[in-house]
């Protein structure tokens, strides 16, 4: 998790510019959703349901997309 963590902060470091937010916030979600699929892949079974994927993520969030470099003086 502190991989992805990592990762998707670099990334919002890149992409996070004024009015882009919505798109990379939907990165952030589709990025969820891999990961669960991933994380099921592991085994024959199902090893997550969406309850236990969720105290995961609560435990480790993945942080949101901020504006990072503003191209308008508004932000």
């Amino acid at each position: 998790m502190d991989r992805f963590r990592r990762s998707l902060i670099g990334y919002y470091n890149y992409y996070c510019i004024t009015d882009n937010t919505q798109s990379v916030n939907k990165f952030r979600d589709k990025i969820g959703y891999l990961l669960f699929k991933w994380l099921n892949r592991r085994s024959q079974r199902k090893s997550f349901t969406w309850d236990k994927f969720r105290l995961l993520f609560n435990k480790y969030p993945l942080p949101y997309a901020r504006v990072k470099h503003a191209l308008c003086r508004g932000y």
